[in-house]
C-alpha cells in the first residue's frame, strides 16, 4: 500500500524522488529479500512519504516522519546484529 502512495506522489509531482528508498533497490514483489530488509524499506519509504506530505499537513507529517525514521534506524540495527 505504501508503494501505491509513493507512485501517487510521483504521479502528481514528477520532480519528487524517493532517493533513499530507491537506493535500497527493493520492491514489495521481491520475494528473495529478507523480511527484515522489507521491514526496513517500509520505514524508509514511510519517512520519505511523510516528508512529501509536509506541504499538505506540516504538523502531523513531521511526527510521522520522525517516528518512521526511528523505526528504520531500529530495524537497521537489528539487521546489523543478524
Amino acid at each position: 500500500m505504501l508503494f501505491d502512495v509513493k507512485e501517487y506522489f510521483e504521479e502528481i509531482n514528477p520532480e519528487l524522488k524517493f532517493s533513499q528508498y530507491a537506493a535500497l533497490k527493493i520492491s514489495p514483489s521481491q520475494q528473495h529479500k529478507s523480511k527484515m530488509e522489507h521491514k526496513y524499506a517500509i520505514f524508509v519509504l514511510g519517512t520519505e512519504i511523510a516528508n512529501a506530505m509536509k506541504d499538505v499537513d506540516f504538523t502531523s507529517s513531521n511526527r510521522i516522519s520522525a517516528r518512521m525514521k526511528e523505526l528504520a534506524e531500529k530495524t537497521l540495527k537489528e539487521m546489523d546484529t543478524q
